[in-house]
């Protein structure tokens, strides 16, 4: 074991297993791999009394770090004379992270002007297929900084909301109703690999098909009846009525094998970790598969256990978008609208609907499955189903389209300045396709370049999509305020006393922040170049399962993932969404164990051009040199606009997100013309 020399009291571990990094941590101990270099730096800027005098830390860290006066440049720029072991507390502190610290958000912009941290199907825990669900996973997403969050919400009576909850007695309508669902499940069963099969009777599917076989009740019911036929021996007396239990909604990805959790469950979970790391406003994303029953059951679980963080219903409907700051502690429910005066339909209604006879008058509008007190809850989130840019509810200034990653596509195609148009003023979400089985994610800029606020992602998958959602979202709360171009402007109520006093049909006056210029703010490209020189790196973590340090050969890769330069190209639209490598890439040679020495290997990228600084990102890989495909050992991600130059050293995260002792000791040149 190479020898290191210790620094800090403090450890770099944190006690939970798969939190994200801290950004304030620090170096505890320098390794040999890296004390040369550190030596060797220290000594080329040194005074032969082998000090450095505060003209040397200065010009230090403007001219070779690029620090500014106001960046927080640690201890030393306080001190007129710096040795080596001062010199080696600045260089292990966290002022020397590669990735820069944020300066103050500006949280004053409407809420569309803003990417938000966003998970799908939030409470799966392995594949979209066969994992379980888990109320523990909201608050693995929450601390690690998720600001909207996905719930798939069922009946809690093993029925969905396409089922028979009329009164009828009509028990040979209930009988074929009951036959054609059940041999749709078995259908879906005999489909199924062999491999899942054996996991179908633990699941909310496999119980149905338990229960429901042949229409025959349960053993236990059975049971029951045969003891309260056959006992004689109790006197009869007029027993009281059984007190109705309401059985409540459930969370699980409908017609799959995954397990189920109970919407309370969930809700109690978001409740106690929302506002743990951040108090910027959360958004709970509904999707809702339970009738008018269930859903009063929700509105009320919502309202017990969200009560301080609810939104009060509005007298009127919102005419601008409110700001994040204006929504911290607040919880925001994303449900489907269900315009005034809609009612959900009951199945007698539906029943004489779908038999009139073919010279009838048209039908009138289709009512709505969402109850009228759910999507109340829906005051600046309404859901609305996505038919065109051009359709009425696009104009209106708290609808959100959701829309799978396939038809963005599409649209985009079609009409893409519209798109970003539209998504300059008003919400839209995204989510992975429903073939992406084992939760693997797209590639989030695509998206983010796009306009859109809302993608999300797997969070229990760390691949690319994932390591590029914390190269943006790192250190923010959850919310990162768009480029230039890319956002509206500011929201200004015109009179502020005006306001207090407006009705329907005086509406509020609302006028728009000026900008700068007379046009509007256009988005700026850059020309890159990058040097990127690796040093040294100690305390590597090995690959997963992987056990023997003597065979593990790492180098260091690096990505820039930014827009391809043919999208930028006129006429040529589309852009490929899977996660995948950077557009760029370069790496070192690969050395032995977990304390390479990489002999200050020079990762160049030049003359790079269409950049744009917050929507490009730079991926470190640290990968085991194998015969086949290299394994990941470790990884950091950064967005351009917070890589500092200088001399710096690059935190490492494991494969699964987790925090790593691993650093890579770099130097960073970057120009942007």
């Amino acid at each position: 074991m190479a020898e290191s020399s210790p620094l800090h009291g403090d450890s770099l571990r944190q006690p939970a297993d798969e939190q994200p990094a801290s950004h304030n941590r620090t170096i505890t101990e320098v390794n040999a791999s890296v004390m040369p270099y550190l030596e060797k730096l220290f000594n080329s800027h040194a005074s032969p009394e082998k000090t450095w005098h505060r003209d040397q830390i200065i010009s230090f860290l403007h001219h070779r770090q690029a620090d500014k006066v106001t960046d927080d440049s640690g201890h030393i720029t306080t001190k007129d004379e710096l040795d080596l072991s001062g010199f080696l507390q600045y260089m292990t502190s966290s002022t020397t992270d590669v990735q820069a610290p944020l300066s103050e958000s500006d949280l004053s912009y409407p809420l569309s002007s803003y990417y938000i941290s966003s998970s799908h199907n939030t409470y799966l825990t392995g594949n979209q297929l066969n994992s379980d669900s888990d109320a523990e996973a909201y608050k693995n997403v929450l601390l690690q900084g998720c600001r909207c969050v996905e719930i798939d919400v069922w009946n809690g009576d093993d029925s969905d909301s396409e089922s028979d909850s009329s009164d009828s007695d009509d028990e040979p309508a209930k009988e074929k109703k009951r036959a054609k669902k059940l041999s749709r499940r078995e259908r879906i069963a005999s489909k199924l690999p062999s491999s899942l099969a054996t996991r179908l009777g633990k699941t909310s599917l496999g119980s149905k098909l338990t229960s429901e076989k042949d229409g025959k009740p349960t053993e236990a019911a059975q049971e029951g009846s045969h003891d309260t036929a056959t006992d004689e021996t109790q006197p009869l007396e007029k027993a009281p009525s059984p007190r109705a239990v309401a059985v409540e909604p459930r969370v699980l990805h409908g017609y799959t094998l995954t397990k189920e959790v109970s919407f309370r469950d969930v809700c109690e979970a978001i409740r106690d970790y929302a506002f743990v790391v951040s108090d910027l406003p959360v958004i709970v994303s509904l999707e809702v598969h339970c009738n008018s029953e269930q859903q009063e059951i929700m509105v009320r679980i919502m309202n017990e256990t969200w009560a301080e963080y609810l939104l009060s219903p509005p007298s009127k409907d919102a005419q601008y978008l409110p700001t994040p700051d204006e929504l911290r502690r607040k919880i925001l429910v994303k449900v489907k609208y269900a315009p005034p005066g809609t009612s959900v339909p009951n199945d007698d209604d539906m029943a004489s609907s779908d038999s009139l006879p073919p010279d009838a008058p048209a039908k009138p509008k289709k009512p709505s499955k969402i109850t009228q007190a759910l999507s109340g809850l829906g005051v600046y989130t309404r859901g609305v189903s996505f038919k065109s840019l051009a359709q009425p509810e696009a104009s209106m200034p708290t609808h959100i389209f959701s829309l799978s990653e396939g038809t963005v596509e599409e649209v985009h195609d079609k009409n893409a300045p519209q798109l970003f148009e539209h998504n300059r003023h008003y919400m839209m979400r995204t989510y992975p396709s429903g073939m992406r089985i084992q939760s693997s994610n797209l590639d989030p800029p695509v998206f983010w370049r796009k306009g859109i606020q809302i993608v999300a992602l797997n969070w229990q998958k760390w691949d690319e999509g994932m390591m590029l959602n914390e190269g943006m979202f790192s250190g923010t709360g959850g919310y990162v305020l768009k480029p230039d171009g890319y956002r509206g402007k500011k929201t200004i109520i015109a009179d502020a006393a005006a306001a207090t006093s407006t009705t329907e049909a005086t509406p509020t006056p609302i006028i728009h922040a000026p900008t700068d210029a007379a046009a509007e703010p256009v988005i700026m490209h850059h020309i890159l170049d990058l040097k990127i020189t690796v040093y040294a790196a100690q305390d590597l973590p090995l690959p997963h399962k992987d056990t023997k340090v003597s065979s593990f050969k790492p180098y260091v890769k690096v990505e820039m993932h930014m827009e391809p330069p043919h999208t930028l190209l006129a006429n040529v639209k589309r852009e490929d969404t899977h996660a995948k490598e950077g557009e760029y890439k370069a790496h070192t040679r690969s050395q032995r164990g977990v304390h390479p020495d990489f002999k200050g290997e020079v990762l160049a990228f030049d003359h790079v051009s269409g950049v744009v600084p917050e929507l490009t990102f730079v991926r470190f890989l640290v990968k085991d040199d194998e015969i086949g495909r290299d394994d990941l050992a470790a990884w950091a991600c950064v967005r351009l606009d917070r890589l500092r130059s200088g001399y710096r050293f690059v935190r490492l995260m494991t494969m699964k997100g987790a925090v790593s002792p691993g650093v890579v000791f770099v130097k960073v040149e970057k120009t942007l013309k």
